[in-house]
């Protein structure tokens, strides 16, 4: 078996992915600046799109389907007037249509207000969606339409920005899933001028919130240098904000790693996920996810999940 290249390190970049390159460029232009041995992400942006790209390095790749499940926050800017192929500026106008008459920023937070809630949106043709292993963008390059399965999705918050003319920009916060291109275009029919996505940002992920892009980053490495850089990382027990804590001893920690369950006081219900950490005198180190779990005989217990590898 071949030996990793590079640096062993673990964390959370919370990178500000760049217009004009895809999710899987960014992620290999910052598994090169950082030297790292094993990288991923956590959720495309398409090419045009902008803003936060969490990158997970080493054993924070084992949390990256938490990540992938939290709400996203975006910031939209619209073209009112126009449809396009693809829903967004890359594609080629096929529609246009005259914006209503006396349409103001009242009226279009009022329609807002309908797209509020869980709700079954159907995924565009130009996506990374597959049916039957082929991309549905490929079919759609092709000049295919073939039926997508509506997805479920929440519009938690959507809020209008600014308003002018033919721009629209608004504020949307929603859960896993949702295509912002679509929801873009379904607004335009909504008012009834139809729309495409000129720009999109990404600017929340569950709780995170800054980012780095490649020239700070850039910038660091060459005044701090390596060491530097890592302290931009974020230990891996933030992408878990929302999960309980147990502290266990040392002891009880091995037992964990070797596949054992421990017992734990009744103050959790039966599959509760926990964040596992180790008391290592005045300090408490992550290692891991258990899972408590009821025996026959009523004792509460907690089992191994997903555990770090420490070595």
């Amino acid at each position: 078996m071949s030996k990793l290249r590079g640096r062993r390190i673990d964390g959370i970049l919370l990178l500000d992915k760049p217009t004009g390159i895809s999710s899987n460029a960014a992620l290999q232009q910052a598994k090169r600046l950082f030297q790292a041995q094993k990288a991923g992400h956590t959720g495309s942006l398409d090419n045009l799109a902008t803003g936060l790209l969490p990158i997970c390095f080493g054993e924070a790749t084992k949390l990256s389907g938490f990540l992938l499940a939290a709400d996203k926050g975006y910031i939209a800017d619209c073209r009112l007037g126009y449809n396009t192929d693809t829903g967004d500026a890359e594609g080629q106008i096929i529609q246009q249509r005259a914006l209503p008459e006396l349409l103001d920023a009242e009226k279009i937070q009022a329609i807002f207000a309908e797209f509020l809630g869980i709700q079954q949106q159907i995924p565009p043709m130009y996506s990374a969606l597959k049916q039957q292993g082929q991309p549905l963008y490929k079919l759609a390059r092709q000049g295919k339409t073939v039926a997508r399965a509506p997805r479920t999705i929440e519009i938690i918050a959507l809020t209008l920005l600014s308003f002018s003319g033919e721009q629209l920009q608004f504020h949307v916060h929603c859960s896993k899933g949702t295509y912002v291109r679509t929801l873009a275009e379904d607004i335009g029919e909504r008012l009834g001028c139809g729309a495409y996505l000129t720009a999109l940002r990404r600017v929340t992920v569950g709780d995170y919130r800054e980012m780095y892009s490649f020239s700070q980053l850039e910038s660091i490495l060459q005044a701090q240098g390596m060491s530097g850089l890592d302290q931009c990382l974020l230990p891996l027990e933030t992408a878990l904000p929302h999960f309980a804590v147990l502290c266990v001893s040392p002891a009880e920690a091995l037992r964990l790693t070797q596949g054992q369950r421990i017992a734990v006081e009744t103050c959790y219900c039966a599959g509760t996920s926990v964040c596992l950490h180790r008391e290592e005198g005045e300090n408490r180190v992550f290692f891991g996810l258990g899972e408590i779990a009821v025996t026959e005989e009523g004792e509460y217990v907690v089992m191994p999940k997903r555990l770090l590898n420490e070595a």
